[in-house]
């Protein structure tokens, strides 16, 4: 029975070209299913054998806790230069596109409360 070790769905392609250099690395026997372009199935990598399986999850776990380590150092560096930033940074380098995006949100949230607020 096919054992689901990762879902594919919001994966960076740096991260899945990652983890296939590390299973084959390390030879996990695994295949992969593409992510659906329209998000209907969520694609991953998968193995048959339970023990595999349980090896490659082990390689995942330790891969994705150094991975988490690396990016947030990489955001710390990129926080303590002053390129990561928030709505006020946004709104410094795209004024016209950071209001009509919070326009659009006023927008959204009065249509949608408007019921409410008639009753």
């Amino acid at each position: 029975m096919p054992h689901h070790l990762m879902n594919l769905r919001h994966v960076p392609d740096d991260e899945a070209e990652e983890i296939r250099a590390l299973f084959e690395a390390h030879e996990v026997r695994y295949y992969e299913t593409p992510p659906s372009r329209w998000g209907i199935s969520m694609g991953g990598f998968w193995v048959h054998d339970a023990d595999e399986a349980a090896r490659a999850r082990s390689l995942l776990a330790e891969y994705q806790r150094q991975r988490l380590q690396s990016q947030r150092e990489a955001y710390e560096g990129r926080r303590l230069r002053g390129e990561a930033g928030g709505v006020w940074q946004m709104f410094r380098h795209k004024p016209v596109r950071t209001l009509a995006a919070c326009l659009a949100i006023l927008v959204i949230v009065g249509l949608s409360l408007l019921p409410f607020i008639r009753i």
